[in-house]
């Protein structure tokens, strides 16, 4: 059967018929876009006019979230700004420490059992003043017979009490980590930078399982934040995709009310490089047309507000020691090489500069071995990259999914803690990746900020931090290129651009619908677009059914 939706407008992103009225559907595809009178030509149809008043695009495409974003509500949020649950519930941000004490202590007098483990989520003590540094003396305040786990803001780090340690085994001197910080009594201080260290203490927090495979509630709770953001086709840029956790996946993107196409990628972490590229081969052929598998996710440092990413010289602005290598030259080298071999797609997310070169360099041999003329292995954040760096990129045939979220939620520590004001002004440099011809998009990096890809065009088109600061006049983009970016570009980075991330013929019915024009509505207002739902495949999901 045929239907035909009306709009008030249609921005398809197609650069040959950009704007139009009506757009016809048959059996989850696109039959065309135009006039009533030009459609009317496939034959019989069902003329839907529920959006005659509405503003249809494409369904917007998160190029870089984790499903973690939904199974992560099921702990307590200890953030620093205020943020909205999959229910639609506004959560008040922790503007101190003592906020969040507070937070957790209400939270632990609602527990029974005293061996219940805590869970948190959403820490950065950046924010707090006097640079505070969250230890495992503060949470042991909440419980020192329960143990607690809070995971920063980042996913790189988590802060854990005594009983946590203790049970975990590191509650001990002669801990020789880098990624385990120590007090002056020679004992972990009770903060966690990185998987290597996380991974062991996590089960006994509460994080009893990969927080990063999500779970069924989960999906499920994720699925009402992509409809709430317009998203209907996102990733989850790190899984380890065991099989259970594969036929969990298969068996909700499967269900008719299931609303996202779901990207997901094997994480590197935890496995030999070898068997990563027999995983990831193994996972292709167990693709649906709602569940994509068979790519790769190496993650090559860690966070810059976390201190944990690798920067080049001069290094941090307030003279921290350089960050954590998340995975060796050599191993690097060897995925890189093999995925090019084998036509797998890899994602590195490099925050600092270092990381990003060495991705180049690596990249730049790898190709020699393996030309592909249409790899597109993108770098994701690749935060800190410079014009050389990226004509690197552009010449090399890679892609990047900048962070453009940081201006506002980290841009202002970055001015005066993390990198300093002139590396913090090309941060995320969307202008230049553009001007030297790469081909991009940007992200919210879900569950580290929220899900919301006007949002995230709002912050690149303007680059304003948190207190109003300009960041960057240089990098600002359009309006365009922002809402290309979030539509074809991120589309193309995912070697979807065939199927999403515009409104025309052959393409899948996906729509972004919505109460206002993000044309029109100015790039000051930008993330003030108001999204009445989305049409994932031809099936509708306004948001006031969630």
């Amino acid at each position: 059967m045929i239907t035909i939706y009306s709009a008030a407008k249609i921005i398809t992103m197609n650069a040959m018929h950009p704007h139009t009225t009506h757009v016809a559907v048959r059996d989850g595809r696109i039959l065309g876009t135009g006039s009533l009178e030009d459609l009317a030509g496939w034959g019989d149809y069902t003329l839907d006019e529920r959006f005659a008043d509405k503003v249809l695009m494409p369904g917007l495409v998160e190029g870089h979230s984790h499903l973690m974003e939904g199974s992560l509500w099921a702990y307590t949020y200890v953030g620093f700004f205020d943020r909205m649950s999959p229910e639609g519930e506004m959560n008040a941000g922790c503007k101190d420490l003592e906020a969040v004490i507070a937070r957790l202590q209400e939270v632990e007098a609602t527990l029974a059992d005293p061996d219940t483990p805590m869970p948190a989520w959403s820490l950065d003590p950046i924010y707090f003043p006097d640079g505070v540094r969250v230890t495992r003396h503060d949470l042991d305040r909440v419980s020192a017979t329960r143990p607690i786990g809070i995971m920063h803001a980042s996913g790189h780090i988590m802060n854990v009490n005594s009983k946590a340690l203790e049970l975990a085994g590191l509650l001990r001197p002669g801990v020789n980590h880098d990624g385990v910080p120590l007090g002056d009594d020679g004992l972990p201080l009770g903060e966690l930078k990185g998987p290597d260290v996380m991974t062991p203490v996590s089960p006994h927090v509460g994080f009893d399982r990969d927080m990063l495979a999500c779970d069924e509630a989960g999906m499920w709770k994720f699925g009402k934040l992509c409809v709430r953001a317009g998203v209907t086709t996102a990733t989850d840029l790190a899984n380890k995709l065991p099989p259970d956790v594969v036929d969990m996946m298969g068996k909700v993107t499967s269900d008719a009310k299931y609303p996202a196409r779901i990207v997901s990628l094997r994480f590197h972490h935890g496995v030999s490089p070898e068997d990563l590229i027999a995983h990831a081969e193994s996972l292709g052929p167990q693709s649906t047309d709602r569940m994509r598998l068979g790519k790769i996710k190496v993650i090559v440092d860690g966070s810059i507000q976390g201190f944990s990413a690798r920067l080049r010289d001069p290094g941090y602005y307030n003279g921290a020691p350089n960050g954590l290598w998340y995975i060796s030259p050599e191993h690097l080298s060897y995925v890189l090489e093999k995925g090019l071999e084998k036509g797998i797609h890899i994602h590195t997310h490099t925050n600092g500069d270092q990381a990003t070169q060495l991705v180049i360099e690596t990249m730049t041999e790898a190709l020699k071995k393996h030309p592909s003329p249409d790899h597109r292995y993108t770098l994701q954040h690749c935060q800190l990259a410079d014009t050389a760096q990226f004509a690197k990129i552009a010449k090399l045939g890679m892609c990047v999914n900048l962070f453009a979220n940081h201006h506002f939620y980290w841009g202002d520590q970055h001015y005066a803690l993390t990198v300093g004001p002139e590396r913090a002004e090309r941060m995320n440099a969307c202008a230049t990746a553009l001007r030297q011809g790469v081909r991009m998009t940007i992200h919210s990096d879900a569950p580290v900020t929220p899900l919301g890809p006007f949002f995230t065009g709002w912050c690149a088109v303007n680059r304003l931090t948190a207190t109003g600061r300009t960041l960057g006049e240089a990098e600002k983009i359009g309006v365009p290129e922002a809402l290309h970016a979030i539509t074809l570009g991120a589309a193309y980075t995912l070697h979807l651009d065939q199927e999403v991330g515009s409104i025309e013929a052959g393409k899948r019915a996906d729509f972004a619908v919505l109460e206002d024009d993000p044309e029109t509505i100015g790039g000051e207002n930008l993330r003030d677009v108001r999204v009445w739902g989305t049409v994932q495949d031809g099936r509708i999901f306004p948001v006031a059914d969630l």
